[in-house]
C-alpha cells in the first residue's frame, strides 16, 4: 500500500486530569475558592450599595415634643410630672478644650483620625458581650451622635443597620468638629441635663467654657452611667465613679492633652447638690427619682423608655401618710434647729421609710427638706452606719439556728451574758476584739433582754460569735438587707451595726420581723400604663418564711421591752403596742430608730452631713443638745408619725409564738450561786441574788463592779436598812444611816451587787433611766438610785 493510501492517523489526546479521590475530594479547588470570594464580595458590595442608597439621613428627633411621665399616689392624686428637657446648645468654641478632650478620652480617643465606624471595636464589643464579659459598646462618637440625634434608643437590628449607614453618610457630609459639637449638645448627663452646658450648670454651677480638666473628666465619666454615677445621689458608687474619672484623666495624658504634672495633683471634684425644677420641690422630686430607679433596676421599664415618656405610674404611697411623715420630721426635728447660730444644725438631715408588713408596700418616705434644696434621697442612700438597730438580727439568728453560748447554754431572752466593758470576745479566731459599751459602762452579768434594752455592745459582739458571724449575715439578708450592703462583713463587729444599709432596707427587714418571719421584697408600684392605655405587667411579689415564726416573734418580745423599759420609751407616745430598737453610728454621725406595730414598720434616721463638702459630720451639739441619739428625735418622729398614720384604726396587740424556754433564765455554768430568787422578788429582766421581801424591780439590771451602776439594782442578802453612802455592806450588816426612801451614791455590796437604800415594801419603778440618759434619778418607792447608765446605743 502506498503512502498515499495510508489511513489518516487520529490526533493524540492529552492524558486527562486524574479524578480527585479520598480526602482530596472535600478540599475546594482554588477556582472554587476564588469564585466564592468574588461572588461574596460582589454580594456584599451590592448589599452595601443598596443599603447606602436606600438609607437616608432623617430629620432630627424633636425631644421638645416628647411626652411627660405622670407619677401618682395610690389614690390617684398626682405627685409630679416630669419630661421637660433641660438643654442649652452651645458651639464648640463655647466649650473648654478640657471638656472636648475629656469626652474624647472617655468615649472615642481616635475620633479625629478614624472613620465613622470602627469594625474592630464593633467585633470586639460583640465578642465580649457574647462571652459574658459584660455588655460592651463598639460605637464611635459619630455612631452615638447618630443614635442620639436621628434615631431612637431601641436595641434592634434595624436601628443598628440604619445607624451604620447614616454614620458613614454623615461623616462624608459634615466635619468632625460639627459631629463632636452635636454629640456634646445631645448627650445625657443625668439630673435631667442634656448637653455639656446644662451638665456644667447642673453639677458645678458654671458654663461649659469654664470647665477645668478635673470637672470635665467627671462629666465625661457620667455619660457611661448618668444616674448611677451621680455621687451626690448615689454616694455608695463613689469608688466606681473615681475609677472611671481616673480612666478619663489617664486617657487625656496618654493623648497629650494633659500634662503628667497637672494630672498628678488633681483631686476628685465633688459636684454640688442638685437644684431641681420647682415642679419637683418638696418630697416630689425624691419620689420621682426613687420610683425611676425602682422601675429600671427591676427591669420593669428601661431608662430609655422612661426618657421617651408617656407613662402613668401609680405608686403605693399614701398621701395622708406621706404628709404625716413630713409633719413629724418638721415638728420633732427641723423646727428645733437654729441654723443661723449653731453650725452643727446645718449638718442635720433626716430619712424615713414606712412599710406595710403584710403587703410589703411602701406607704410613705421622707428623703430631705426639699428636693430643690437638698438633692440626695435620704431614704435610699447607703452610706451611714445603722448602729445598734442591727442587734435584733443577731438575736433572731441565734434563735433561728438554735445557737448556744460558749459554755453550751441555749440563747434566749433570759440567757445571762457578761456585760463588762471592753470584754474580749471568746471563741473568735480572727484576732482580738473587745468592743466598748456606750460611755464605757460595765454591766457585769446581764440577761439578753436587758442587754438589748441597754444596747450592750460587749454582750452582742459575743453573741455574734456564739451564733457565727456568717450565719448572722445570712439572717440579715434573709430578713431583707441586700447581700451587697456596704460593710456587711461576717465578723464580731457585725453586731454593732457597722453595715451601711439604707433606711428603706432596714424598714423591709423590720417588716419581716413584724410579719412573723415571712418576707417579701418591698414594692412601691401599684400600676403602670403606657400612653394612657397599655398596662405594663408587674413582676409578681413572692413571699416566703425566711425565719421561723418563733425566731421572729421572740425577737419582737425582746424589742417590746426596749420600748417599755429601755432606750426607746419615747415610742410609747404612739399609743399602741410597739417594738423597736435605737441605734447610733460611730462618732454620732447618725442616730436611728427602727420600730413597728402589728400594722406598720417604720425606720427613721437623723444624719450628719456637711451641705458644702458632703462629708459625714458628727451631731454633737445639734438641737442644742450634747448629742442626738436614737431614743431622742428619731423615736419621737416615729411616735408622732405612727400615731397619725394609724389614727382611726383599731389598736391591736402582737400575736406572738415564743421560742421554747424563752422565759427560763440561762445562768452561766461557772457560777452555780446565781438564780435563787427570794420571797416576793419579781425580776423582769435582770439578775438577782437573794432579794428583800416585797421588792419589785422593773428592770433588774446588775451594775457589775462599778459603784453607782444600779439601774434598778440587784440586791444581795441585805437586811432592812443596810445602806451606805458609798460604803460597803457585808452580808446584810447595817452600816451608815438608814432612811426610808433615801438616796445613796451607789454603795457596793460584797454579796449580790449594788444597792441603794433598801426599804421593806418599797417598789422600784424604773431604776434605770429610760432612753439615753446620763445620770440616774431617784427611785420613788425606796429603791436605789441609778448611777451613770449605758446611755444611747
Amino acid at each position: 500500500m502506498s503512502d498515499e493510501q495510508q489511513p489518516p492517523q487520529q490526533p493524540t489526546r492529552k492524558p486527562g486530569r486524574p479524578k480527585r479521590t479520598g480526602w482530596r475530594r472535600i478540599i475546594p479547588t482554588w477556582r472554587t475558592v476564588l469564585g466564592t470570594f468574588v461572588i461574596g464580595a460582589l454580594l456584599l458590595f451590592g448589599l452595601f450599595f443598596l443599603g447606602y442608597s436606600m438609607v437616608k439621613i432623617p430629620p432630627a428627633n424633636a425631644l421638645a415634643t416628647k411626652q411627660a411621665n405622670v407619677y401618682m399616689y395610690a389614690d390617684g392624686t398626682v405627685i409630679a410630672r416630669d419630661g421637660q428637657v433641660n438643654r442649652e446648645n452651645v458651639t464648640l468654641a463655647q466649650m473648654s478644650k478640657a471638656a472636648q478632650h475629656a469626652i474624647l478620652a472617655a468615649e472615642d480617643r481616635d475620633f479625629y483620625t478614624e472613620s465613622a465606624i470602627d469594625p474592630k471595636a464593633m467585633l470586639r464589643a460583640a465578642w465580649n458581650t457574647a462571652t459574658g464579659k459584660g455588655k460592651q459598646s463598639g460605637s464611635t462618637i459619630t455612631q452615638q451622635y447618630v443614635k442620639n440625634y436621628y434615631l431612637r434608643q431601641d436595641q434592634t437590628v434595624t436601628r443598628k443597620v440604619k445607624e451604620f449607614f447614616i454614620s458613614i453618610k454623615l461623616d462624608r457630609e459634615v466635619t468632625k468638629d460639627e459631629i463632636l459639637e452635636g454629640y456634646l449638645n445631645t448627650s445625657f448627663f443625668g439630673r435631667n441635663a442634656y448637653g455639656i452646658q446644662a451638665a456644667a450648670q447642673a453639677y458645678y454651677g458654671m458654663d461649659a467654657k469654664d470647665l477645668d480638666p478635673a470637672r470635665a473628666a467627671y462629666l465625661a465619666a457620667l455619660v457611661n452611667a448618668p444616674s448611677e454615677y451621680d455621687v451626690v445621689a448615689h454616694p455608695e458608687n463613689k469608688s466606681a465613679v473615681v475609677a472611671r474619672w481616673n480612666y478619663v484623666l489617664d486617657g487625656m495624658v496618654t493623648k497629650g492633652w494633659l500634662s503628667e504634672s497637672k494630672r498628678a495633683g488633681m483631686k476628685f471634684p465633688m459636684p454640688k447638690e442638685a437644684s431641681g425644677s420647682t415642679g419637683l420641690s418638696g418630697q416630689r422630686g425624691y419620689i420621682v427619682g426613687i420610683v425611676k430607679d425602682y422601675l429600671t433596676k427591676n427591669k420593669i421599664v428601661s431608662a430609655e423608655e422612661l426618657e421617651a415618656g408617656g407613662y402613668r405610674v401609680t405608686t403605693t404611697l399614701h398621701k395622708d401618710k406621706q404628709d404625716a411623715f413630713v409633719d413629724a420630721v418638721n415638728d420633732q426635728l427641723m423646727s428645733k434647729l437654729d441654723k443661723k447660730n449653731n453650725k452643727v444644725d446645718t449638718y442635720v438631715r433626716a430619712g424615713g421609710a414606712s412599710v406595710d408588713p403584710k403587703t410589703g408596700k411602701v406607704v410613705a418616705m421622707y428623703n430631705g427638706i426639699d428636693y430643690v434644696k437638698q438633692y440626695t434621697p435620704n431614704a435610699t442612700r447607703r452610706d451611714f452606719q445603722v448602729g445598734s438597730t442591727f442587734k435584733p438580727f443577731v438575736f433572731t439568728s441565734a434563735v433561728e439556728n438554735g445557737s448556744t453560748t460558749q459554755d453550751g447554754r441555749q440563747i434566749t431572752p433570759n440567757t445571762i451574758y457578761d456585760g463588762t466593758n471592753k470584754r474580749p470576745v471568746q471563741g473568735w479566731s480572727g484576732g482580738s476584739y473587745d468592743p466598748a459599751n456606750e460611755d464605757d459602762v460595765s454591766y457585769g452579768d446581764i440577761n439578753v433582754r436587758t442587754a438589748t434594752d441597754k444596747s450592750v455592745n460587749s454582750v452582742y459582739a459575743q453573741m455574734a460569735v456564739d451564733v457565727g458571724p456568717e450565719k448572722v449575715k445570712d439572717t440579715a439578708v434573709e430578713l431583707g438587707l441586700p447581700a451587697s450592703t456596704p460593710e456587711l462583713y461576717p465578723s464580731p463587729s457585725i453586731a454593732l451595726g457597722v453595715a451601711t444599709a439604707s433606711v428603706l432596707d432596714m424598714a423591709e427587714a423590720y417588716a419581716t420581723l413584724a410579719n412573723h418571719g415571712k418576707h417579701g421584697t418591698y414594692t412601691m408600684i401599684e400600676k403602670i400604663t403606657k400612653d394612657g392605655a397599655d398596662v405594663i405587667e408587674m413582676p409578681k411579689r413572692k413571699t416566703s418564711q425566711v425565719v421561723s415564726r418563733e425566731a421572729a416573734d421572740t425577737t419582737t418580745s425582746v424589742l417590746q421591752s426596749v420600748v417599755d423599759n429601755g432606750t426607746a420609751t419615747a415610742a410609747q407616745a404612739a399609743g399602741r403596742p410597739a417594738a423597736g430598737k435605737t441605734g447610733t453610728a460611730e462618732e454620732d454621725q447618725a442616730a436611728w430608730f427602727a420600730g413597728y406595730t402589728p400594722e406598720l414598720a417604720t425606720v427613721v434616721a437623723v444624719m450628719g452631713q456637711d451641705p458644702v463638702t458632703a462629708k459625714h459630720k458628727s451631731l454633737y451639739g445639734a438641737m442644742g443638745l450634747d448629742r442626738i441619739n436614737g431614743g431622742g428625735a428619731p423615736t419621737e418622729i416615729w411616735a408622732q408619725y405612727t400615731k397619725t398614720a394609724l389614727k382611726g384604726k383599731p389598736v391591736s396587740d402582737f400575736d406572738l409564738e415564743l421560742q421554747e424556754g424563752a422565759d427560763q433564765p440561762q445562768y452561766p455554768t461557772t457560777d452555780p450561786t446565781q438564780g435563787d430568787p427570794g420571797t416576793g422578788g419579781q425580776d423582769n429582766g435582770g439578775t438577782t441574788g437573794d432579794t428583800t421581801t416585797g421588792g419589785t424591780d422593773t428592770e433588774g439590771q446588775t451594775g457589775g463592779e462599778t459603784p453607782g451602776q444600779t439601774d434598778g439594782g440587784t440586791t444581795g442578802d441585805t437586811t432592812t436598812g443596810g445602806t451606805t453612802d458609798g460604803g460597803t455592806t457585808t452580808d446584810g450588816g447595817t452600816t451608815g444611816d438608814t432612811d426610808t426612801g433615801g438616796t445613796t451614791d451607789g454603795g457596793t455590796t460584797t454579796d449580790g451587787g449594788t444597792t441603794g437604800d433598801t426599804d421593806t415594801g418599797g417598789t422600784g419603778t424604773g431604776g434605770s433611766t429610760a432612753g439615753d440618759t446620763t445620770t440616774g434619778g431617784t427611785d420613788t418607792g425606796g429603791g436605789g438610785t441609778t448611777g451613770t447608765t449605758g446611755g444611747p446605743d
